[in-house]
């Protein structure tokens, strides 16, 4: 340790363990700014994550000023000169203002203030914590100095592996481990943070969001698939060169470009800082050219006369307070990119009112709006099939009342009622001239479990195809909110969310079991938003006993997915088939996750086969 560092005291490790507990280390003052003269930045970072300067003063901390940024979390990063020779301690710093600041890039300055950990999203996010300096005091001695050399990160200078293994007497916390930038991701990026880093032309992992931000990757070989997404195929292969990318410039005086999966992204440079969302972030000072590289959303082919087409698609809150383009585009996609589905699972249509939180729970006006434009883009008319839920009881946005519905086209297909099931009441399984027969078509699976808590039940229903009777189950399974991200502290991530979904696969797979008892060689087809991965433990729960196929796996690994998140293309949507279907053709069209510009944000899954 430098001898101008202090070492951290009983006293101050109380104060700095309470301040994390906060989310925010930066308020205490655990030696003065004179005992901690000639402090530079890498004594500062240290070399684990946590500043072992943290809660201290530090006095004329010198730097060039190498971003600024006004709006948000609003400070700047400054960066020394005069860098030390141990690769694990990072030589740049974000110094925390909490209004616009008064410097410019290109400032030669000495900052005196706190040292702080704030952790984004706060400490229940489970996020890494930015090593800053808070309540500065800043002294300029002088301006148009050159910006520090960048680091330029490229696909050879990040490690294949991601992160250590957590300690688990820290509760699995990777914090107090020291940084091994050249064994692990994390820790390589974690090594710059606050550093000016520099990457070159980098191809798209993840659309242009909402929030001006897009993903890339520096390993264009990573997992990498033909319309130039990065595939998440295993809880192993988090794909090491993805960065999310913004930029510093705020909207009003630049546009962030919108960008495709697949477009390549010029070079670009910028401090190196950590986001709530998303983790490690490229903040761009200067931002590259996208160049297009021509992604076209895709068309599945038309079934044939003897195929029966199932599909699956989450519409992301349809409500009637949707303008009506969304409505005629999902519509359109409907009828030129999934041709029609004999038999279409929808996930997320909200009732009448959407999200006004007023009692309603009808959806008979968003799905009369769906299946008017759906006709009016010379699609078949669809009639449907649903069950209302109570009020507030499904999850989803609060008044949404978000359910299953299918849709059907009544030329191809007829739907076998049976019952007049409620939001509270259970279909079952029985025996009906040999077959088996659902005692209510639409019903709900054990609505009173406790598995589908403030979560939506599944929808069963019974359909016949030539005469031939196909059981279908329309499922949205509980989402991921709550788990931790790949770039947590905890390695490996706290994944919440599995547990509710691990008993709603289980409640589904026994009774499909129960299908399967009643009739053998019985048709099912599980399907909808699972919001997990295809070697996820729910999806094994759902096939446990062999009672179903995950159809998805047909698929080459580099085509398996339905969602892009964090710049990995992964499955969430899925359509599992009972061992009766032994024959099928398995399409997941993509229209939405790949583009900035979505209808939904998933692609929807259409399985065809003949009963």
């Amino acid at each position: 340790m430098p001898s101008s560092v202090v070492p951290r005291t009983p006293a101050v490790a109380a104060l700095v363990a309470a301040a994390l507990a906060a989310g925010l280390l930066a308020g205490s003052t655990g030696a003065s700014a004179a005992e901690n003269p000639s402090v530079r930045i890498h004594d500062i970072q240290g070399t684990t994550r946590i500043s072992p300067l943290a809660g201290s003063q530090v006095a004329d901390v010198p730097g060039i000023v190498t971003g600024v940024r006004t709006y948000g979390s609003r400070g700047f990063w400054i960066q020394d000169t005069r860098p030390d020779d141990d690769p694990a301690t990072s030589e740049g710093v974000f110094v925390y203002t909490g209004s616009v600041p008064t410097v410019s890039v290109g400032d030669d300055v000495l900052v005196s203030g706190t040292v702080g950990e704030y952790v984004p999203g706060g400490t229940s996010s489970g996020n890494q914590s930015v090593t800053q300096i808070s309540k500065p005091t800043v002294t300029v001695l002088s301006q148009g100095n050159p910006v520090p050399a960048p680091v330029t990160v490229w696909a050879w200078s990040v490690p294949s592996a991601y992160a250590p293994q957590g300690d688990p007497e820290d509760g699995g916390s990777i914090n107090g481990r020291t940084l091994r930038p050249r064994s692990y991701a994390l820790d390589y990026y974690e090594s710059l943070e606050g550093t000016n880093i520099r990457i070159g032309t980098s191809r798209v992992v993840g659309a242009t969001n909402p929030y001006a931000e897009l993903w890339v990757t520096v390993k264009p070989w990573e997992h990498a698939n033909l319309r130039g997404g990065t595939v998440y195929g295993s809880y192993g292969s988090q794909n090491t060169g993805r960065l999310k990318v913004q930029s510093l410039t705020p909207l009003a005086e630049q546009p962030f470009p919108d960008a495709n999966v697949g477009d390549l992204l010029g070079t670009t440079e910028g401090p190196l800082d950590f986001n709530q969302y998303g983790g490690y972030t490229l903040a761009a000072r200067t931002l590259g050219t996208v160049h297009d590289r021509g992604l076209r959303p895709e068309k599945t082919r038309p079934q044939r006369s003897g195929e029966l087409a199932v599909a699956t698609y989450n519409v992301e809150n349809l409500d009637p307070s949707d303008p009506q383009e969304k409505f005629d585009a999902l519509a359109r996609a409907v009828v030129e990119n999934l041709a029609s589905p004999d038999i279409l699972a929808l996930e997320e249509i909200q009732d009448d009112t959407g999200s006004k939180n007023d009692g309603t729970v009808s959806a008979e006006r968003t799905l009369t709006m769906f299946t008017d434009a759906i006709k009016a883009a010379g699609g078949p008319a669809y009639e449907w099939r649903a069950v209302d839920p109570e009020n507030n009881q499904d999850g989803g946005q609060p008044g949404g009342n978000i359910r299953q519905v299918f849709l059907f086209n009544p030329e191809r297909v007829s739907f076998t009622d049976r019952g007049a099931a409620d939001a509270t009441t259970a279909t079952g399984v029985v025996r009906e001239r040999g077959r088996a027969a659902l005692t209510h078509s639409p019903g709900r699976i054990d609505p009173a479990n406790a598995a589908w808590e403030d979560s939506r039940k599944p929808l069963a229903g019974e359909f016949r195809f030539r005469g031939r009777p196909v059981i279908v189950i329309a499922n949205h399974f509980a989402s991921k909110g709550g788990d931790e991200s790949l770039t947590s502290h905890h390695q490996p991530p706290n994944r919440s969310s599995e547990a509710q979904r691990l008993l709603q696969a289980q409640t589904v797979n026994t009774f499909v079991k129960d299908v399967l008892a009643t009739e053998r060689r019985a048709r099912v087809l599980v399907v909808g938003d699972i919001n997990d991965f295809e070697f996820s433990g729910t999806t094994r729960a759902l096939t446990h006993g062999g009672v179903l196929h995950a159809a998805i796996t047909s698929l080459p690994r580099s085509e398996r997915y339905s969602y892009v998140y964090d710049g990995n293309s992964q499955v969430l949507d899925q359509i599992l088939t009972s061992p009766a279907i032994r024959r099928f053709a398995y399409d997941s069209v993509h229209i939405n996750a790949e583009f900035a510009d979505q209808n939904s944000d998933h692609d929807p899954q259409v399985l065809r086969f003949r009963p």
